[in-house]
């Protein structure tokens, strides 16, 4: 099914490699215009401002300090005067051993807060905003498997986190639909990107393919499809819910 999203401004964070990378891509490609964000590297939203130049720009921000991610907010409305959906995928999975000293630990946790889930509240915060303004819009977090079963000792707060953005989403759902607003997560597993290869090298990809259900890890091209639909509006009357797409590794 060909998903037309012409005249449609989506943001999505985390654009330059992996998940983010897969879902701009795709976003792209059915004629959305798409703010591409990205942190430290940028080869990977340069090459989609180069492929869609008339479609897209590109933004820097640092979601580790609370005021870059309330500019990147007024950057992205400033470009086209619109947003239609925010796609929180921005993330970072810091291995944080419970053997750390205290104050390595603690800085640790708060980097992952800010980047993982502070972040993700201060755009919503500032998307729902504009959307009880204009009509309303869509919000569709990247969450994670982890904020349902849990994950490895060394990623408390990386599991904490995401479930703090599937409970955002519940509550944006339910609290904000009679404006036009409606909210998801979405929960890969293991999915090969850059950010899991690191468990990988530490685990083995033998650890992680006896976890999962099918014969192939998950790819960032599984993921982009339902986000498309769900930019769509086709999928309005899920909202609130949670999508997973974890190769059968946790089912509910």
């Amino acid at each position: 099914m060909k998903i037309d999203l012409s005249e449609k401004t989506i943001l999505v964070t985390g654009s330059n490699s992996g998940i983010g990378y897969a879902i701009a891509k795709q976003l792209l490609e059915s004629n959305a215009f798409v703010a591409l964000h990205y942190n430290s590297k940028s080869d990977g939203v340069e090459e989609l401002h180069k492929q869609f130049p008339d479609q897209s720009k590109i933004f820097k921000s640092d979601f580790d300090e609370s005021e870059n991610v309330i500019q990147l907010f007024n950057d992205v409305l400033s470009w086209k005067n619109s947003l239609d959906v925010l796609v929180n995928n921005a993330g970072t999975s810091i291995m944080n051993s419970i053997d750390l000293d205290d104050k390595e630990w603690i800085n640790n946790w708060h980097t992952i807060m800010n980047i993982n889930l502070l972040a993700t509240g201060i755009l919503s915060k500032k998307t729902l905003q504009h959307f009880k303004k204009n009509s309303g819009g869509r919000i569709i977090n990247i969450a994670s498997r982890a904020a349902f079963r849990g994950d490895t000792p060394d990623y408390l707060a990386y599991a904490a986190s995401k479930a703090g953005m599937v409970a955002l989403i519940k509550s944006i759902a339910r609290g904000f639909g009679k404006d036009g607003i409606t909210a998801f997560s979405i929960a890969p597993g293991f999915t090969r990107t850059a950010m899991a290869q690191k468990s990988i090298d530490k685990y083995g990809e033998d650890f992680v393919m006896k976890d999962i259900a099918l014969n192939e890890l998950t790819e960032p091209k599984d993921i982009a499809p339902i986000v498309t639909l769900i930019c769509s509006g086709k999928l309005d009357h899920g909202t609130g819910s949670n999508i997973d797409i974890n190769a059968g590794s946790y089912v509910r």
